[in-house]
């Protein structure tokens, strides 16, 4: 099957390609020109591919081209994705590609009132975009039902199969008709998804446009040394060097997200903040002002790390190293999405010399090393030895630290 190099090129139907184009899609991602084609056909599809790439409208276009008014009641479609902001994001992109409204998406997630769901269900909808658990607890209630369900996507799987969605995911699929046609989104495929996918899925096409190497090349990353008291000072100099579009700046606790951003508000830097204690409204509602460009700087926990798809974003800062390397890709994917360049920075305590040594072996890139000139990025230590100054030669505690996680010691 040819490659399109264009929607135009792709067999979508008059009134969807109008809207495509109105929206400004002309030239389809690699993700999209592969996988639409296959799913237009009919076909079971696995496809592996990072975030950013555009897998959201690739997955969303084939149902949104076989979807016809009149069908039977709905959902004919539904779509599961690890976070309440990701069911947002594809919500947000179904909405704006479908070309009649009558085809109405609803989302189904937790940290809201089940009433208003239920309502936009009784209402009527043709797609439901939800997490595992909130879907389940609707099937429970008898308020959905798949009796009617032809498409089914799972998006992220490996992210929901982490995070102990594999029974849910299992017992939804069960409850959906056999014929079907199933999509199986994926930026890796470890043995559980295969097994997922070997179960529940006929005869699958897989497409796989996975980088060899884990972090998208378009993204300069570094790292500075600094001492824990000193990275407030840090951070004001680096944005101030900076200059980011919109910046995303990860904690690694609620706790510490929460007092940064209050620091950044005290001085007169305007920011959001988001993590696990805020209530989801207020979430939503800071991740639509981020979205819109009406927030510069976002401060984080890993909430955020995977499903926002913000195309605006240059930068990152991890003010906190993550624990998991695999977080830090997480992070860092944030930025260069959609071919654009990215920047990520990250700050690294003189003690965490193993942390980063850690994601550079499970990146397969040794990140470089830069400074702020001028910036004291130690506070000066007392001297506890007699030897006379001029002899005494200054080697960071982070610098021989790290060097002996190298040599293996």
């Amino acid at each position: 099957m040819e490659r399109p190099q264009t929607f135009a090129d792709i067999a979508l139907r008059p009134a969807l390609q109008e809207t495509v184009a109105k929206v400004g899609y002309l030239k389809p991602t690699p993700i999209q020109a592969y996988l639409i084609p296959r799913a237009l056909i009919n076909r079971d599809v696995i496809g592996q591919a990072q975030t950013g790439t555009g897998k959201t409208a690739a997955f969303l276009l084939p149902f949104l081209n076989s979807w016809q008014p009149g069908e039977a009641p709905g959902p004919q479609a539904i779509i599961l994705v690890p976070t309440r902001e990701l069911v947002s994001q594809v919500v947000e992109e179904a909405r704006k590609l479908t070309p009649e409204p009558q085809c109405k998406t609803v989302a189904i997630y937790g940290g809201q009132r089940i009433k208003g769901q239920i309502d936009a269900v009784r209402a009527g909808l043709s797609i439901a975009v939800g997490t595992p658990g909130r879907v389940l607890d609707h099937l429970a209630r008898g308020t959905l039902n798949f009796s009617n369900v032809r498409y089914v996507v799972l998006d992220e799987a490996d992210r929901m199969l982490d995070i102990g969605f594999r029974p849910d995911i299992e017992r939804i699929l069960r409850r959906c008709p056999a014929r079907r046609q199933t999509l199986l989104l994926s930026a890796t495929l470890p043995e559980t998804v295969l097994k997922l996918a070997t179960r529940y899925m006929v005869k699958p096409i897989h497409i796989n446009l996975a980088p060899k190497r884990i972090t998208v090349e378009k993204i300069r990353q570094t790292y500075i040394t600094v001492d824990k008291e000193r990275k407030f000072d840090l951070l004001k100099l680096v944005l101030e060097r900076e200059k980011p579009k919109q910046c995303i700046i990860f904690c690694e606790r609620k706790r510490w997200a929460q007092e940064l951003y209050e620091d950044l508000k005290n001085h007169d830097m305007p920011a959001g903040v988001m993590h696990g204690d805020m209530e989801q409204a207020q979430r939503e509602k800071v991740m639509q002002r981020f979205r819109a460009a009406k927030i510069e700087l976002l401060v984080a926990t890993d909430v955020v790390g995977r499903g926002i798809d913000v195309t605006g974003i240059s930068h990152i800062i991890n003010y906190d190293l993550p624990i998991d390397p695999e977080n830090y890709v997480h992070r860092i994917g944030r930025t260069g999405r959609m071919g654009k360049d990215g920047i990520a920075i990250a700050f690294v305590t003189p003690e965490q010399g193993e942390l980063l040594t850690n994601i550079e072996t499970f990146i397969n890139k040794q990140l470089d090393a830069e400074e702020i000139q001028g910036f004291e990025a130690f506070r000066k230590r007392i001297e506890t030895t007699s030897e006379p100054a001029e002899e005494k030669k200054q080697v960071p505690v982070f610098g021989r630290k790290r060097r002996n996680y190298r040599r293996g010691i």
